[in-house]
C-alpha cells in the first residue's frame, strides 16, 4: 500500500516530553513530504497551540494541514487559509459554562485570540493546558463576556470522577447536539456534534481525492482512537494508553524515542 497522508497527534506522539520535535522526526517528515505525502498535525490543541509545532516541522514550506480542536478547525499549513471551521451553538454557552462550576476541583476554560480564559487560573490542569499550548492563562469572572468570537471547544478540567458526572449530564441534556469525550482522564472535551479526528480527516481526504486506506494515523491518547480505527494503518505509540494500544495495527517506539520517524521510515520511505 502506498500511503499518501500521515496524521499525527502532537502531545505524546510527535513531540517529546519537552514538547519539542526531534531532529530525526523533522527529517523523516521532510522526506515524506518530498515524496508527496500530506502531513497533518491533528490535535485537540487550539490553532495557536499547533502553530509553534508547525513552525518546528516547517509546515509552511513543506505543505500540509493543521487540524485543531480535534478537527473543528482545519487550516492549510502553507497558505493559512481555513478549510473548515465548526463552532458550538452560542445559545449553549451559558449552560456549558455552568457545568464547569458544579465541583470545587473542576473548572472550565476556552480559547481566545490572546490565549486561554478560565474561571480558575489556579487549577493545575488549566495551568497544564496553558503550558502545553504556550499561551497565557487568564482568569475572568464571566467566561461568556470574555469571548472574542464563536467557540470551537470548551475544555472541562479536573478530577476524573467529577468530569465523568459532567459528561453524563451533558449527554443527557444535549443528546447528539454536542460531542463530549475525554482526551485525557483530566481533560473533558466539549465540541460541536460530529467533531472528532476521524470525521475531520475523512473530509480532508475527500477534498484531496484520497481514500482512508492511504492514511497513516499515529497517536497516544483517548481522542486518537477514532482516527486509529479509521486509518488504513493505525499506529499507537509505545507510551499510548492501553485503550488505544489494543486498537492499533502497529505499535511504534515512544514519543521520546522518535516513534513517528520509525513509522515514516518503515512504511513510507522504505516502500
Amino acid at each position: 500500500m502506498k500511503y499518501k497522508m500521515i496524521a499525527l497527534d502532537l502531545d505524546g506522539t510527535l513531540t517529546n516530553s519537552q514538547k519539542e520535535v526531534s531532529e530525526r522526526n523533522k527529517e523523516a517528515l521532510k522526506k515524506a513530504a518530498d515524496k508527496g505525502v500530506h502531513i497533518v498535525l491533528a490535535s485537540g490543541r487550539p490553532l495557536v497551540g499547533i502553530l509553534p509545532v508547525a513552525e518546528m516541522v516547517n509546515l509552511k514550506e513543506t505543505g500540509g494541514y493543521m487540524l485543531a480542536f480535534n478537527g473543528a478547525h482545519i487550516v492549510d499549513g502553507r497558505t493559512g487559509e481555513t478549510f473548515m471551521q465548526t463552532t458550538l451553538p452560542e445559545e449553549f454557552y451559558p449552560d456549558i459554562i455552568d457545568y464547569g462550576k458544579l465541583f470545587y476541583d473542576v473548572t472550565i476554560l476556552t480559547y481566545t485570540k490572546n490565549g486561554i480564559v478560565t474561571l480558575d487560573d489556579q487549577n493545575p490542569y488549566a495551568q497544564l493546558e496553558a503550558k502545553i499550548n504556550r499561551v497565557p492563562l487568564m482568569q475572568v469572572p464571566d467566561l461568556c463576556a470574555a469571548l472574542d468570537g464563536p467557540v470551537c471547544k470548551f475544555l472541562c478540567v479536573g478530577n476524573y470522577s467529577h468530569l465523568r458526572e459532567i459528561q453524563l449530564m451533558i449527554k443527557e441534556e444535549y443528546g447528539d447536539k454536542i460531542n463530549v469525550f475525554f482526551s485525557e482522564t483530566y481533560f473533558l472535551e466539549i465540541v460541536p456534534n460530529g467533531i472528532e479526528k476521524a470525521a475531520s480527516l475523512k473530509k480532508l481526504l475527500d477534498k484531496l481525492g484520497l481514500q482512508r486506506e492511504e492514511l497513516i494515523a499515529c497517536g497516544d491518547g483517548l481522542n486518537d482512537i477514532t482516527m486509529i480505527d479509521f486509518a488504513g494503518l493505525g499506529v499507537a505509540m509505545e507510551n499510548a494508553q492501553d485503550a488505544l494500544r489494543y486498537r492499533a495495527d502497529y505499535i511504534t517506539d515512544t514519543n521520546d524515542d522518535d516513534g513517528v520517524a520509525e513509522v515514516i521510515e518503515k512504511f513510507i520511505l522504505e516502500e
